[in-house]
Order: C-alpha cells, then sequence, then structure tokens
C-alpha cells in the first residue's frame, strides 16, 4: 500500500469526467487498497479516484461505520432534503452549506467486479453524493448556497473545541 498525492482544487484532471472501471484485477485492488490507506491517512469521509489522479469511477466513503468501495456506481434513487456543511480533500480549508438528498440509494461493484447496492441517509448520503459528484468533474463549491468566511470558519473551529 502507498499514500497517493491528493489533488487539489485548480488541477485540471478534478474536473475531467471519470470512465467506467473495465478489469477487475490485482491493480485495481492495489489502487483500492492506496485510496483506503490515503484518505484514512487524510482523515477524510470520502476519496474519489479523480482526487488522486485516476479518470476511473471508483469512490470509498467511511462515515465511521465502515469502509464503502464503489465501482462504477449509480444512483438509484433518492428522497428528503438535508441542509449542511462540506468540505473537500481537494479544497483544503474552505467549507460551504450544500443541499443534498437525505436519502441515497446506490448500486455499484466490489472490487472483484459484483454488483451490489447500499443506501444511506444523513451523513453518508451526503458523502455518496459528494463523492459520486467528483466522477462527473464537479466540486461541491459549484453547488454551495453559501461559503464560509473565514470570521465564520474561525467561530466553527472555536465552537468545537468548546
Amino acid at each position: 500500500m502507498a499514500l497517493r498525492k491528493i489533488l487539489t482544487v485548480g488541477e485540471p484532471t478534478l474536473r475531467k469526467i471519470s470512465r467506467k472501471v473495465t478489469a477487475f484485477d490485482e491493480k485495481l485492488h492495489a489502487l483500492l487498497d492506496d485510496m483506503a490507506e490515503t484518505l484514512y491517512d487524510a482523515d477524510g469521509v470520502g476519496l474519489a479516484a479523480p482526487q488522486i489522479g485516476i479518470l476511473r469511477r471508483i469512490v470509498l466513503v467511511d462515515t465511521g461505520e465502515g469502509l464503502f468501495e464503489l465501482i462504477n456506481p449509480e444512483i438509484m434513487e433518492t428522497a428528503g432534503e438535508q441542509d449542511g456543511l462540506e468540505g473537500c480533500l481537494s479544497v483544503p480549508g474552505e467549507y460551504g452549506l450544500v443541499k443534498r438528498p437525505n436519502y441515497v440509494k446506490l448500486r455499484a461493484q466490489d472490487r472483484d467486479g459484483n454488483w451490489y447496492e447500499v443506501d444511506g441517509e444523513g451523513l453518508i448520503a451526503r458523502a455518496f453524493c459528494h463523492e459520486y459528484d467528483h466522477l462527473d468533474g464537479r466540486l461541491y463549491t459549484e453547488i454551495a448556497h453559501h461559503m464560509l468566511s473565514e470570521e465564520e470558519l474561525a467561530e466553527l473551529h472555536t465552537n468545537r473545541s468548546e
């Protein structure tokens, strides 16, 4: 396993559409392992392959309830709405308020190519959508209805440390 460099805003790769994964082999397994190591090292909730310069439809999500490896994910169903704070490993130090579905059901493949379905509410649904957007070259900053100012960020950090 190896840590991968996380691309940040301004890198052209983050704006490109990813291609489907067609080979479910040891190379893919090594990439998934590297992505997991990179995600945990960065203390993130999710990581998409384009964020490490790989234009493939691969997403990892772990909100504290276990790691989801989502290959070629497809959003099957959404419901409800939530409005909450988002950040991104590719947009360090910035946070914004984004409306997302409160419930999301996905269909995806596992590391061996088997199709399965997974669903989630709240933070998991938010993370699924956020990472899915990366596969189509979209960043949350494009859909945020409010980006936090430096003063709001300072207040947020003060409230978290109390």
